[in-house]
């Protein structure tokens, strides 16, 4: 048998500095929340040295990282909190309920801020679709995200599904969510004044989710990983919609001076981190907390991570109107604990009773006699309250991925425009593309989702970003997530850049000016030194795109030992932005071409295929170099974008990315239900200028009158631009330019409606469902 503190996943090293702290060996008690506070999903200790790097500051953020959410102020007396994390290892053990209570994690996040939860995105990621457990774990997922999210009644309004291999057997599930509030209603995780009251409000503490979050997320996957099973938390979405409607009635009233949700590490960590925040100290009587099992141990009782819980700090005078609160909402809730001005954070069974703390004790479980309250009790733990959150930080070793080069100069571009040379057909190389299931219609995942509920929605998960109605008021807010992990493979500092590019690209195809990012950093295993310098450099990559962006990082989440048996997942950092429409008098133009227009490319086409969907998922060529990341060349794109969709000159708008410009063209003329005829220029190989996944790029659809004004636009700022085609007919056709007196030459001609029916057909097909075409 290995010691105890290793089967909690503390090192050695780790032990004796708690032993330090202390001066004396821990209790069981003391040991197993020093676990769960120092894992690495509570801790941060290996990323928390890298994270400093990212700029975190703007007039207009409010509150950073650090809290439950970020929080920006977007005019009017109005603020908006935005939160993304992950529940990645729990839903490979058991997708449904994994994702359902991510869902449920990222809205207390957000409605314990003070904020109405009024949006959800799920950035997914999984395996090839070819193998049974993959299928599984994707509808397991789906239906989690679906019956908790519509159930609370919050929309998931967008997000991104991706398959890749590396994923097979540990999958990316990311939630964001979305809230508004009033400035005066903001509310922070803060424990001061010695003599209040810490309340316990929500479900009940059960032994479902004990190191939940906290352990599932803190070591690789083994076999027999069915074993943890019991470690994953259990949702109760109608619990959940009565806290949020409690929790915004308390903090309305002024009732709270803070509130903390019950997250990873459960009682543990919200009530030590409330109080050692304003340097407070704290007693929590574990006989206080209501139990729905009998004979729970202290241990299992403040590691618990039992869902829809939260923590308010109250005044002994506010305590009535809590408890009456509560009560009038139906939901539990009991005085678990007290601030005091002595640092400390003790642990204690049965005492508050004999001390006269306010509130008492609840019944015990069926099967339990009740506590006798006593005086004399000693603390079952009691440590330093800081010391649980502060953690050891870790500056790990950080070298090059083995054979990282070689894999770089594997570049598929010349060995597949020499295969698919100028004059080749390519029409069924789109229709394999389309039919790629990261490529493919996605709408078979989020029709499953209620992405109309509060009726805010203006653009859903079928936008290029999801833009929503700023209740009482002129504005509307834009999100978009965006995650680059096979350009990151190849290159993780440009694949983060690339992913903030793509997402700051689709908010600016709303009209909307940044405002915020927030990310979900998904690596693999920290003590590998090539994930260290991937987290490194990708964390640099992003620094640098939020700077030139002027984008502040206002929150986020570090996911590692995204693993399996040993094999690290590609770096995955997930990023959401938002951004602010000042004024929305009508819907922005869809990604869709309009009959009679004329298609104009924004941007410049290079041979860039290293990383692309063509080279890796249809040809089985994963090396290269990805496409540049020009920062100064994206500054100056949004702007013109933001220019034209502002003052309507376009009538429909779609940013170039997977798939190159040949799938974006596709998209649109699928969602214009009109044909596309375009012709592009020789200076490159014509299978490049199809596929190539170039950044930085725009296609419009514009009314003939409004070219010269587009034209004029793009150049005043710098941006190259080119009429490419126009919309009409039943085909989609791709030719070359003629060159120095030689004839144009073809590349794609294909029916519109085998186009559609590639792209609607290739997931439901690849699940081995009946398509059902429009």
């Amino acid at each position: 048998m290995e010691p105890l503190h290793r089967q909690l996943g503390l090192t050695d090293a780790e032990l004796a500095d708690i032993v330090d702290l202390l001066g004396h060996e821990p209790t069981g008690l003391e040991l197993a929340m020093y676990s769960v506070m120092w894992s690495e999903h509570c801790s941060y200790k290996s990323s928390k040295v890298h994270l400093r790097r990212l700029p975190t500051e703007a007039p207009w953020v409010m509150v950073g990282p650090g809290e439950g959410a970020g929080v920006v102020d977007v005019g009017g007396g109005q603020a908006v909190a935005i939160r993304i994390e992950s529940h990645n290892h729990p839903s490979a053990v058991e997708p449904h309920q994994g994702a359902a209570t991510g869902v449920g994690g990222i809205i207390r996040d957000i409605f314990t801020m003070g904020a109405r939860p009024i949006a959800l995105m799920d950035p997914l990621r999984f395996g090839s679709l070819d193998d049974a457990r993959t299928r599984y774990l994707l509808e397991g997922v789906v239906s989690g995200i679906s019956s908790y999210g519509n159930a609370v009644g919050v929309p998931t309004v967008g997000g991104e599904l991706v398959f890749d291999p590396c994923y097979r057997t540990n999958p990316l599930v990311n939630v964001l969510c979305l809230g508004v509030l009033p400035h005066e209603r903001l509310a922070l995780a803060r424990a001061e004044g010695a003599g209040n009251l810490a309340v316990l409000m929500g479900a009940s503490t059960g032994r479902d989710g004990i190191g939940g979050a906290s352990v599932l997320a803190s070591a690789g996957f083994t076999e027999g990983a069915d074993e943890k099973r019991p470690s994953v938390q259990v949702g109760d979405p109608f619990e959940e919609k009565k806290l949020i409607e409690a929790c915004l009635a308390l903090l309305e009233a002024g009732l709270a001076s803070g509130v903390q949700d019950l997250g990873a590490a459960g009682l543990s960590c919200a009530a030590s981190e409330t109080a050692s925040k304003t340097g407070a100290g704290m007693d929590v009587d574990v006989a206080r907390v209501w139990r729905r099992e009998p004979h729970m141990t202290a241990v299992e009782t403040m590691t618990s991570e039992s869902q829809e819980r939260m923590l308010a700090i109250v005044t002994p005078e506010d305590l009535d109107e809590v408890l009456a609160l509560c009560e009038r909402w139906e939901i539990r809730a009991s005085v678990v604990g007290r601030v005091t001005d002595s640092g400390r954070f003790r642990v204690l069974d049965g005492v508050f009773d004999a001390w006269g703390v306010p509130g008492t004790n609840p019944p015990p479980p069926l099967g339990e006699e009740p506590i006798t309250p006593s005086s004399d009790r000693e603390p079952l733990a009691d440590v330093p309250g800081a010391s649980l959150g502060d953690g050891p930080v870790y500056e790990r070793p950080m070298s090059r991925p083995e054979g990282f080069d070689a894999v770089r100069g594997d570049d598929p571009t010349v060995e597949l425009t020499n295969r698919f040379a100028d004059g080749a057909d390519l029409g069924p190389e789109l229709l394999a593309l389309l039919a790629t299931p990261s490529i493919a219609d996605p709408s078979w995942v989020w029709r499953q989702y209620d992405h109309q509920l509060f009726l805010n929605t203006v653009h859903g998960p079928e936008g290029n970003a999801a833009v929503l109605r700023l209740r009482g008021t002129p504005a509307a807010l834009a999100l978009s997530t965006d995650g680059k992990a096979r350009f990151c493979e190849l290159d993780p500092r440009v694949g983060a850049r690339l992913a903030v590019m793509e997402a700051a690209r689709n908010i600016a195809c709303t009209g909307a000016r940044p405002l915020a990012l927030v990310n979900c950093l998904n690596f693999g295993n920290p003590e590998h030194p090539s994930v260290m310098w991937q987290f490194s450099e990708a964390i640099d990559g992003m620094a640098e795109a939020c700077n030139a962006l002027g984008l502040p990082v206002v929150g986020g989440n570090v996911s590692f030992y995204n693993e399996s048996d040993g094999a690290d997942i590609h770096p995955t950092p997930v990023v959401g932005v938002l951004g602010l429409i000042d004024e929305l008098a009508d819907p922005p133009p869809p990604p869709a071409v309009h009959a009679g227009d004329l298609v104009v490319l924004l941007g410049e086409t290079a041979s860039e295929l290293g990383g692309s969907e063509w080279a890796a998922v249809v040809h089985g060529r994963t090396g290269g170099v990805p496409p540049a990341a020009d920062l100064d060349a994206a500054v100056a794109l949004h702007g013109v974008v933001r220019e034209l969709v502002r003052d309507r000159v376009v009538s429909g708008i779609h940013d170039c990315s997977d798939g190159g410009l040949a799938v974006a063209l596709t998209e649109m003329a699928i969602a214009g239900a009109s044909g596309v005829r375009v012709e592009l220029p020789r200076d490159i190989p014509l299978a490049a200028g199809c596929f190539s996944e170039s950044a930085n790029r725009v296609l419009l659809s514009v009314a003939p009158g409004a070219v010269a004004d587009v034209i004029a636009r793009a150049e005043a700022l710098g941006v190259p631009v080119r009429g490419i085609g126009t919309v009409g007919g039943d085909r989609i056709v791709v030719r070359g330019a003629a060159t120095d007196g030689a004839d144009g030459v073809g590349a794609i001609d294909v029916l519109l409606d085998d186009a559609a029916r590639a792209w609607r057909d290739g997931l439901p097909t690849a699940l081995g469902l009946t398509p059902v075409t429009p």
